[in-house]
This record gives C-alpha cells, structure tokens and sequence, in this order.
C-alpha cells in the first residue's frame, strides 16, 4: 500500500485539486484508492459526492481504532473502487502547533488498521490501542512488535474484516496548508510527498518551505519518507511571468521539478463544481489535465516499487 500526500504550505495552489485527480486517475485505471481528507475544510470530502457517516478524521484522530476507522470511510460517489476518509471542521482541533510524538503517530497507526487483521475487533482492539499509543510515544519509528512503522502500511493484502474497507492499493492524504499537526501526521505516515506549486512569485519560498518539511520529518520520525517531486499548477500558456517562475523552480530545483505541468483550464472547476472527476469531463482542457493526474499516477506507483532502492538528498536551500 503506496500512502502519498499532497502538499503545500501555501494556500491556494490548488492542493485538493491535485489530490482529487490524482484519485480521478486511480480510478479510471482501476487502481483501488483511499482519500484522506485531512484539511479541514473537506473540500476533497465534498468534491468526491460522499454520502454522511457516523464518524470523521476528527474521531479517527481521536481514536485510531478499526471500529471507528470503519464509521469514518465511505464509498466516494465517483464509481466503485475510490473511498473517503471522510473530513470535517472537526479535524482543526488536532492541528496543534506542537504536537508530541503520540499524536503525530495517530494517522499512522490508524492506516496500519487497514491491512492489520490478525487482531480482533472491540474491546481488545481498544485495549491494544493503548499499549500502541504508549510505544508510540516513546519510538515513533516503531510499531507493533518492534517492527518498523511503515512495515505495518507495506503489502496490503488482507481487508480489516469481511465486510470493512480495503484493501487498498494507493492512500491520498490531502493536507492543509498549514505546518501543524495535522500536516506533519501526514508526513509520518506516508511514504512520498508530491509538493504543489502554483507560477508565483511566491513559488520558490513555498516549495523550499514544503522541502523543508519533509526533510525535517523524514529525520525526526519517518525515514521512508522521500518528496515524489513539485507539481506546477494553474500554469497559463504564452504567459511571460508564469514561465519566468516556471524556470526559477527548475533551475532551483532541477529534476525534482515534474516536466508536466497543470495547465490552468475552466473544466478542472467545472468538473468540481460538478463532483465529477475530471477523466470524466469530455472536453480539450480536460483532456490536457488528465493525461498529467496520469503520468503522475504512474510516477506514484513506480515509486512504491523503487522506494526501498532510491537515495535522496535535500535540494540546496534557496536563502
């Protein structure tokens, strides 16, 4: 089970809609996916046409137990094979400046849920959630049995329970645009980061800032973690200023700049607006953008196999 999240520390690049084609791509190539709507707002949530549940993220968070994770999941209303962990304003109240090593584990512990079946569910499950809580808090690149964390979220096989949800081949995690808690339980519990840039003159300073985020991560608690690359989005052709920063990022940043951008096209916002996916949007521009959520998705997927072989090193910060 590959765990990707979006990300950016600047708002309004278009963030959810990366992690909304990027699910739109999993489900036209019949790759069975899970979104994590970890920003508060829910807009994935919203977009993705899910029915009510009985629980959120936020209770998950609360938690992390299959009983809860369970209520929380929901089939998105795009076609079978894409589900929803379902967001709520709840959720800010686990974005905490600070968080200790416990709460940052929590994400993680929860998505171990998903191929974890050895355990029974109920009472023993809960009681079991305390001990994973107070290992958790004292090595949080642990996990159960002294295994490594990301041992419990590699090679999903096995569903939580006859009728529960998973197995799952790739989790989206959508982030918020902020560095608290919630966007870091992220960072410790995926495996890549796909940063999300829009042509400004912000750009660099964002991107550096989401770089340094993961590296910090990375060395803190998740040593799987690697940034899958930048993803450019809202990019407008013939547009002197936009290929100005476009070019500022690849000299910067070189090869961890994707050569695909996102072309800045009316149907992605008519597709949301519509809570279609965009490979279901039949016009040009969707087209455009579908074949990038595409390439991205098989980047994605390539990476879960190369992850374990692959050195990386940070970018060189910018000033």
């Amino acid at each position: 089970m590959q765990v990707v999240a979006t990300l950016s520390l600047k708002g309004g690049v278009g963030k959810t809609t990366v992690a909304l084609g990027l699910a739109g791509a999993a489900l036209h190539h019949g790759v069975r996916t899970l979104v994590v709507d970890l920003d508060p707002q829910a807009n994935a949530t919203i977009a993705l046409d899910v029915e009510p549940t009985t629980a959120t993220v936020a209770e998950v968070l609360d938690e992390p137990r299959r009983s809860v994770l369970r209520r929380a999941i929901a089939p998105s209303g795009w076609g079978d094979g894409l589900d929803v962990l379902v967001g709520a304003e709840q959720t800010e109240r686990h974005n905490h400046p600070d968080p200790g090593t416990k709460q940052l584990n929590r994400l993680a512990r929860a998505l171990s849920r998903l191929i974890d079946a050895d355990q029974d569910d109920g009472d023993p499950d809960d009681a079991r959630g305390t001990h994973h809580d107070a290992a958790a808090s004292t090595d949080g690149a642990r996990g159960r049995g002294g295994l490594p964390r990301h041992a419990l979220l590699d090679g999903a096989s096995t569903p939580l329970d006859g009728d529960g949800p998973g197995p799952y081949r790739l989790v989206i995690i959508d982030c918020p645009p902020s560095l608290g808690q919630l966007t870091r339980s992220a960072l410790t519990a995926a495996h890549r980061a796909v940063l999300v840039t829009d042509p400004t003159m912000f750009a660099v300073s964002g991107v550096q800032r989401a770089f340094d985020a993961v590296q910090t991560e990375r060395q803190r608690s998740n040593p799987d973690l690697q940034p899958l690359g930048v993803l450019i989005n809202r990019v407008r052709p013939r547009n002197t200023e936009h290929e100005f920063r476009i070019a500022e990022l690849r000299e910067l940043f070189g090869p961890l700049v994707f050569s695909g951008v996102l072309p800045d096209r009316s149907a992605i916002q008519q597709a949301q607006g519509a809570c279609l996916p965009i490979q279901a949007w039949d016009t040009p521009g969707a087209r455009e953008a579908s074949a990038v959520f595409s390439t991205l998705l098989g980047r994605v997927l390539r990476s879960g196999r190369t992850r374990d072989r692959v050195p990386w090193s940070a970018p060189p910060t910018t000033g």
